[in-house]
């Protein structure tokens, strides 16, 4: 369940930096996080279709907006889209394994805790702000896209991928119901032990996991903020649907399992049905179906000159 429509921010920004601190030690094993070249692709694709293509394009000084342990911006670094990197989260924990990550890949990156609605930085400080999966757990996205349009210089762009929409969070559920009920025969099957605690009872992190998220969008309302914020030239798409929602199933039996006593075979069965949706959503389906249809939005715009 997402977080209460009573909650305040305060109450959501503590809940957000406790389940993430939490999460972080765990968080690129449970998500699958990739930092080689298959990262790379996924990360360089959903920018792409985003910015509606990136042709060459690189961009200087890159802000990431909840970085994570640093799947979008660590990807993006290697590859020289985004020169210098500041990562920014709530979370301490998160930006703590980000900054582990970016030494063993010989990166620098520079970290900040802090929340998106009040940014420490100077006008005009960066080329690019971008994040995935980070839109829907800020309580106030007016004031963070104004903080966003204002850190931006003259001609530089947001992107932001990865972010629930409200049908296709609808959507998601039925594979986890459906997933959740075939756990035991899937179990059977790849020879994986059952889970002795469940994965929401390992920890109070893990328990707060319900009421990280405050929004799932429309795409209407997306379109909406941008031009109420001053932006350009922007672009509200979906992506994934057969993807995700294979992706939401998988993810759901996998979590009822042993980590360790699942296989390798299942794990690049797993990984490898997944890329095979996810390029029928990217040739078939994304080019002709509305956004409101899928599971993830994908979310651009320019500040103007």
């Amino acid at each position: 369940m997402p977080a209460s429509p009573t909650a305040t921010p305060e109450h959501i920004k503590d809940v957000n930096t406790r389940y993430h601190d939490a999460a972080a030690h765990e968080y690129n094993a449970k998500w699958g996080i990739d930092f080689g070249a298959t990262g790379q692709k996924q990360v360089r694709l959903k920018l792409s279709k985003a910015l509606g293509g990136l042709k060459g394009r690189s961009f200087g000084d890159g802000l990431e907006i909840g970085s994570g342990t640093g799947y979008f911006s660590l990807n993006l670094l290697q590859m020289g889209t985004i020169e210098r990197l500041t990562a920014t989260d709530i979370s301490p924990g998160m930006l703590d394994a980000l900054s582990r990550t970016a030494e063993q890949l010989g990166l620098e990156a520079e970290t900040i805790a802090t929340e998106a609605e009040e940014l420490p930085f100077e006008d005009e400080s960066f080329d690019i702000v971008f994040g995935h999966a980070v839109l829907h757990h800020i309580p106030d996205l007016e004031r963070a896209f104004g903080e966003f349009q204002r850190v931006l210089r003259p001609g530089g762009v947001i992107a932001f991928c990865g972010e629930p929409s409200r049908y296709g969070d609808r959507l998601a559920a039925l594979p986890k119901r459906t997933a959740l009920l075939a756990a035991p025969v899937w179990r059977r099957v790849v020879q994986a032990r059952e889970r002795a605690v469940p994965e929401v009872e390992q920890s109070n992190g893990h328990a707060l996991e319900g009421e990280v998220d405050v929004h799932a969008f429309a795409p209407a309302d997306l379109r909406r903020l941008l031009s109420a914020t001053g932006f350009e030239d922007r672009r509200v798409g979906g992506e994934e649907l057969l993807a995700n929602a294979w992706g939401w199933g998988l993810r759901t039996v996998e979590s009822t399992a042993e980590p360790e006593s699942v296989s390798f075979g299942w794990r690049r069965f797993a990984f490898n049905s997944y890329i095979a949706l996810q390029k029928v959503d990217t040739r078939l389906l994304e080019p002709r179906l509305p956004a409101e249809l899928f599971y993830n939005l994908l979310v651009s715009g320019r500040k103007p000159i």
